[in-house]
C-alpha cells in the first residue's frame, strides 16, 4: 500500500509542478497581450483568461490538494522524521506559499490588473524550478547531502538561472530592435 501511495503522491507532484510552470507562462503572455493593438489585445486576453482559469482551477489547485493529502497520508504511515525530511517539509511549506502568491496573481489577472511586467513574471516563474531542484535533491540524496554543499549548489544554480534570464532579455531586446 505504501508504495502505491508514494507513486500517486509523485504523480500529483508532477502534475502540480506542471501547472506551476505553465500558469506563470500564461500570466506572461496575458501581460504581453496588453501591448497589442485592439482587437488583438481583447481576443488574446480573452483566450488567455480561459486557459488560465482552466489550468489553475482544473489542474493546478486539485493537484496541490491531492499532493498534500497523499503526503500527509504517507507521513501517517511512515512517521520517521529524519533531519532531511524536516528540511524538505520546510521547502514544501515555502512551495505552498509560492502557490498562494500565484493565486493572488491569478485573481489580479482575472480582474484585468497587471501589476508586474513580463520580465518580473519571468523571474517569478523560476522560483518553482528552485523549489523542484531543492526538494528532489533532498528526497533522493537524503542523508548523503551536505547542507553546506547543498546550499552552495543551490546558490550557484540560482546565479546561473538569473544569468540565463538576463541573457535571454538582452537577446529579446536585440531581436525587437531589428
Amino acid at each position: 500500500m505504501y508504495l502505491y501511495l508514494k507513486a500517486l503522491h509523485i504523480i500529483f507532484v508532477v502534475t502540480w509542478f506542471s501547472g506551476l510552470f505553465y500558469i506563470v507562462r500564461l500570466f506572461i503572455y496575458n501581460t504581453e497581450a496588453n501591448d497589442q493593438p485592439m482587437p488583438a489585445k481583447s481576443i488574446l486576453q480573452q483566450q488567455f483568461t480561459i486557459m488560465i482559469k482552466r489550468l489553475w482551477l482544473g489542474i493546478t489547485w486539485p493537484s496541490a490538494i491531492i499532493t498534500l493529502c497523499f503526503g500527509l497520508w504517507l507521513l501517517h504511515l511512515y512517521p520517521v522524521m529524519s533531519p532531511w525530511l524536516w528540511i524538505k517539509l520546510g521547502f514544501v511549506l515555502l512551495l505552498y506559499a509560492y502557490h498562494i502568491t500565484l493565486h493572488v496573481l491569478y485573481k489580479q489577472q482575472a480582474n484585468s490588473q497587471f501589476k508586474y511586467s513580463s520580465q518580473q513574471l519571468r523571474l517569478w516563474n523560476e522560483v518553482a524550478t528552485v523549489f523542484l531542484i531543492s526538494i528532489v535533491m533532498l528526497v533522493v540524496v537524503k542523508q548523503s547531502l551536505s547542507v553546506v554543499w547543498g546550499l552552495i549548489g543551490l546558490v550557484l544554480f540560482v546565479i546561473l538561472l538569473l544569468s540565463a534570464i538576463k541573457i535571454y532579455k538582452i537577446i529579446r531586446l536585440k531581436a525587437a530592435n531589428k
